[in-house]
């Protein structure tokens, strides 16, 4: 995975104080037909600087400082693959605990945390 662009490091970074890690006893990760089931037709978010809404035809919207990004999601094997044609472009294992999300880089990159929920209309 390429590395992730100072923008996107310092942003994700400055996320991890805002979200609860998964609980550890509760952690469930997720094959890639779970993923599917989980994530089409939703949002991850940290409920104040972002949210990633993943459209059930893969299409991904991202909103972030104001900023919109589009782009796309599949599934490869057991993982989440995520593309901007961005530096931070890659896929992630996924792990479920209640509404909370984790998403671990496959290779180099910083873990996203977050909470699952239906897409809500702004932006």
């Amino acid at each position: 995975m390429k590395k992730l662009s100072v923008f996107a490091a310092v942003t994700i970074g400055s996320l991890s104080s805002t979200i609860r890690p998964v609980a550890a006893e509760n952690v469930q990760k997720l094959s890639g037909n779970q993923i599917r089931a989980k994530i089409a037709g939703m949002q991850l978010t940290d409920e104040v600087h972002w949210r990633d809404v993943y459209d059930r035809d893969g299409s991904l919207r991202s909103y972030a400082d104001g900023k919109k990004r589009v782009g796309k999601w599949v599934i490869e094997k057991d993982e989440l693959c995520v593309y901007f044609k961005e530096p931070e472009d890659g896929c992630y294992e996924v792990s479920l605990s209640g509404n909370r999300i984790e998403m671990k880089p496959f290779g180099l990159g910083l873990t996203i945390e977050g909470i699952l929920q239906k897409p809500t209309d702004r932006n």
